[in-house]
């Protein structure tokens, strides 16, 4: 006789109860507690998200390749077409609410022949977008918080130990903070979407009402600036990337629906909220930062390794002004860090949770009374700190970690579409969705999946000319080493071990076709359907 359930009133307690069992209707039970509320989800995934900031944060290679038009007409056409993407994802999620987000919806629709093995290469390209926008975001704080030690003391050098040494700190700092006080999240969440829009329109209204020397139009919407050595179409291209970067991670609610009330519902609407969000106050920002930019080479070179900082300075004439204005940009980079670790850690838990990675048993594990997976988030801190090791070596190397994030974020949502698509095709359009798209929703699959395939592509390009060994682009080097590596755990632990959830695809492969559990009854206390 298998073991029975928790009572009612349990199950009731960590989440409502038709939450708990459509969880349970995918084969896992309720571990992690469903604390967030409608309002903290759209905090923490702006706050993910948080387009303004990251833009902040990479104007670099958009100001070489193409400068202010480049970067303002692609920010426009990158939010168009992710919005495509995105609401995509927001109908697909309202109908299968688990953290594993694209990897188990590629499990659910795929044919049964093929469920297995693409939704594990799914799981293993979201797993590296996360490990690797870790530590892509902890070097943006850390580089914010040392700009403005070099811009309160010029006679200060950054040195790349410097920043490895800090960017170590706020990443244990974020480790600690999603272990030992994660019931704060959502609190957390909704006073930083207040403090996020608070601090982006202080930055707004100051930079502009101080700046004496704005640009004209032309400068910010005609004037083509191409220092990369390239053609001015290709470099066009390469501006695409920096838009790119800021639009990337609005899969985060996915990755968090087992902690959040109401996922069916609530889950979608906070997607697009937070990609809504995103473009508006993206563009915006973008716009006002364009007119204040002065000296485009004095912005790149800059001795704080920021740029935006020294657009900061010379749109406020004063050190104090920029220091302020800093300040409210890093507090959200770094706070977003927090949230980003939490985001990494469901991901890892959920694919450890259906067998994906070595050592899945121990990494699953969630803590009885923190109610968290501990090792996932320790595993996720060491290995972030790993990747931040290899700015201590090599620039260029690093360059490419940051690349292969974008890379693997943009190849787990391809996969998800690609299968939504074939359903359709083949007549499957309705999947029970609290979203649906519709007659939309064929054009929305399909326009997203075009971009995303063109993005991808994109992303190899090297950015500068004559290309070295040094201005190499790596990033697709980087994904066959990430393909080597899902093809090596695949053949020693993900064949025998990987289970994905147990609904649709990779369960109709093993039992000959899809059973879905009628009630409670039929789920036993491991989780798992028996």
């Amino acid at each position: 006789m298998p073991p029975q359930l928790p009572p009612e009133t349990e199950r009731v307690a960590e989440g409502s109860n038709a939450d708990v069992l459509m969880l349970e209707g995918f084969g896992y039970k309720q571990e992690l507690k469903r604390g967030f509320s409608f309002f903290g989800m759209i905090g923490f995934a702006f706050s993910v998200l948080t387009c303004w900031t990251a833009l902040a944060g990479s104007l670099t290679v958009a100001i070489s390749a193409g400068g202010p038009p480049v970067i303002i007409y692609s920010w426009i056409g990158v939010c168009i077409f992710s919005l495509f993407v995105a609401y995509s994802f927001a109908e697909i999620c309202s109908a299968f609410p688990v953290a594993g987000g694209q990897y188990s919806w590629v499990a659910i629709l795929s044919p049964p022949k093929w469920s297995r093995i693409t939704s594990y290469c799914c799981g293993w390209f979201i797993v590296i977008g996360f490990l690797s926008a870790g530590a892509a975001n902890g070097f943006i704080g850390a580089n914010f918080v040392l700009g403005m030690a070099q811009l309160a003391n010029p006679s200060y050098t950054i040195e790349r130990w410097h920043t490895c040494l800090l960017c170590y700190l706020v990443l244990i700092i974020a480790a600690l903070i999603n272990i030992f006080v994660r019931f704060l999240l959502d609190k957390l969440g909704r006073i930083m979407i207040v403090f996020n829009l608070l601090s982006f329109v202080i930055v707004i209204v100051v930079i502009l009402a101080m700046d004496h020397h704005k640009q004209d139009a032309e400068f910010v919407f005609v004037t083509f600036q191409n220092t990369t050595g390239f053609g001015n179409g290709y470099a066009c291209l390469l501006g695409l990337l920096q838009a790119a970067f800021g639009m990337t991670g609005y899969d985060a609610t996915a990755h968090m629906v087992e902690e959040l009330h109401d996922a069916r519902n609530t889950a979608p609407k906070a997607i697009i909220w937070s990609v809504w969000i995103g473009t508006i106050t993206g563009f915006a920002f973008l716009i006002a930062a364009m007119f204040c930019i002065g000296n485009l080479e004095a912005a790149v070179s800059t001795p704080t390794l920021v740029p935006l900082i020294a657009i900061f300075q010379e749109a406020t004439g004063s050190v104090g002004g920029a220091l302020g204005l800093t300040i409210l940009i890093t507090i959200i980079a770094l706070v977003s860090l927090w949230f980003l670790m939490a985001q990494s850690s469901r991901v890892v838990f959920s694919f450890a949770r259906d067998g994906g990675l070595p050592f899945s048993s121990i990494i699953s594990k969630v803590h009885p009374t923190l109610h968290v997976p501990v090792y996932a988030i320790l595993l996720v801190l060491v290995v972030n700190m790993g990747l931040m090791a290899i700015y201590f070596g090599t620039i260029e190397g690093f360059d490419t970690v940051l690349a292969i994030s974008t890379e693997a974020f943009y190849l787990s949502y391809i996969l998800p579409l690609m299968v939504r698509i074939w359903g359709r095709l083949k007549g499957e359009s309705d999947i029970d969705s609290a979203y649906s798209l519709g007659k939309l929703g064929m054009f929305f699959n399909v326009a997203g999946l075009l971009y995303l395939v063109f993005a991808i592509i994109t992303f190899n390009f090297p950015s500068v000319s004559p290309v070295t060994a040094n201005d190499m682009n790596y990033t697709s080097a980087a994904v066959g080493v990430s393909i080597l590596v899902a093809a090596i755990t695949w053949f020693t632990t993900g064949r025998n071990h990987y289970t994905g959830p147990q609904r649709g695809g990779i369960l109709g492969a093993r039992a000959g076709k899809a059973h879905v559990p009628k009630s409670a009854e039929e789920i036993g206390v491991s989780g798992k359907v028996e």
